[in-house]
């Protein structure tokens, strides 16, 4: 009998868990062993341990993890020694990729483990000696964007471009319509970290929107499994309490949004691919705030801002995340012009969430299968 192809999978946020799902859906007769969430799991993964361990986001975040993230690196480093795997597939989570993947190759026993990660650093963001570092750790990189390839490819790193993943099967919820309905949808992140932070601004928010006569609207809040608890928990406290809608009902909430505000990150696409007027916020630390102003190489926190080099969608973060601007910012998304004039810009951006022709789970799997 032919043995199976052994995968040592990682995913460390909820969009790498559902991406990592979606992969290894496509992937028959083979054994997967690593570390993922609900989706990944639900796929047949038993995870060495909770994904939620490594969802941390900022730089005193990190440093207030550190412990935990040391010995989670550790465990990960052994257990793939341990399974000698065929293949070590990390998703996104690049700190803690790039860091288990330096002590497996350091060891110098695994000879014949590939090293493959998905999503390229925003290097145009960031600057190209990531870039150059990636191109040391990784056997093959799968970027969502065609323009990211040559930024690795020059360095000697196999990179294929497959699509953004988000975009899948999104298009039946894009909201073509001007969407009337009375619904504001509050995303709070999917981190632990930014959640406790967000959480709070979004209750003084709706009590100001109430207290402005928004009431006749509806609030809700789409969670993931990791944040899902301490969410119904905190918003016990709130005088209008929004209403708690699990991760795989969301889409069907964000088509019929009239406007969101949501923490900056994946969401944030997924708003835009279906033309969702939004506001993105993003509440850091101060060091956090400072090193990004310094390091950044882009104006925008938002992918779509970024993609289109314009503000589409606008950003308050750091301490402009206040129920005061939030508001400001909303009152101005219920003018006719100024929706009309979102609506057709994030239209305008569609071209640079296209699909290579299949979904990139696919493309990643049969690449990764026929090498």
């Amino acid at each position: 009998m032919m043995s199976t192809k052994k995968i040592f999978i990682i995913a460390g946020e909820v969009s790498g868990d559902v991406l990592g799902a979606k992969i290894m859906h496509e992937m028959k007769d083979v054994t997967f062993v690593g570390i993922g969430g609900k989706n990944m799991t639900e796929c047949g993964l038993k995870s060495i341990f909770p994904m939620g361990d490594l969802s941390v986001m900022g730089i005193t975040e990190v440093i207030a993890h550190a412990k935990t993230l040391k010995q989670r690196i550790k465990q990960t480093i052994d257990t793939i020694i341990s399974e000698k795997p065929d293949i070590v597939l990390t998703i996104d989570s690049p700190g803690f990729a790039k860091a288990v993947v330096f002590g497996v190759k350091n060891k110098n026993i695994l000879k014949k483990t590939k090293f493959y990660h998905v999503v390229a650093p925003q290097v145009w963001a960031w600057g190209e000696k990531r870039a150059k570092k990636y191109a040391k750790i990784f056997d093959k990189l799968y970027s969502f964007f065609d323009f990211e390839i040559p930024y690795f490819t020059k360095y000697g790193l196999k990179t294929v471009a497959v699509g953004h993943p988000i975009a899948d099967g999104l298009d039946k919820y894009k909201a073509d319509k001007n969407n009337t309905d009375k619904i504001i949808t509050l995303v709070p992140g999917s981190r632990m970290n930014e959640v406790k932070k967000l959480l709070p601004v979004f209750q003084r928010t709706v009590d100001m929107l109430v207290r402005c006569g928004y009431k006749d609207y509806k609030f809700v809040i789409p969670t993931v499994e990791t944040t899902e608890q301490f969410v119904k928990e905190h918003i016990k406290n709130w005088k209008i309490k929004p209403e708690i809608v699990p991760s795989n009902q969301r889409y069907n909430v964000y088509a019929n949004t009239y406007i969101a505000i949501v923490a900056s990150g994946t969401v944030s696409a997924e708003l835009a691919i279906m033309h969702i007027p939004t506001i993105v916020v993003y509440k850091m630390n101060f060091l956090t705030v400072m090193l990004a102003h310094l390091l950044l190489k882009v104006k925008w926190a938002s992918l779509v801002n970024i993609l289109m080099n314009k503000t589409i969608y606008p950003e308050l973060l750091g301490k402009k995340v206040t129920a005061e601007n939030i508001m400001e910012k909303l009152q101005n998304l219920t003018l006719p012009a100024e929706r009309k004039k979102m609506i057709q810009e994030l239209k305008q951006a569609d071209s640079v969430w296209k699909i290579h022709g299949e979904n990139p789970a696919s493309i990643i799997a049969k690449d990764i299968l026929h090498k």
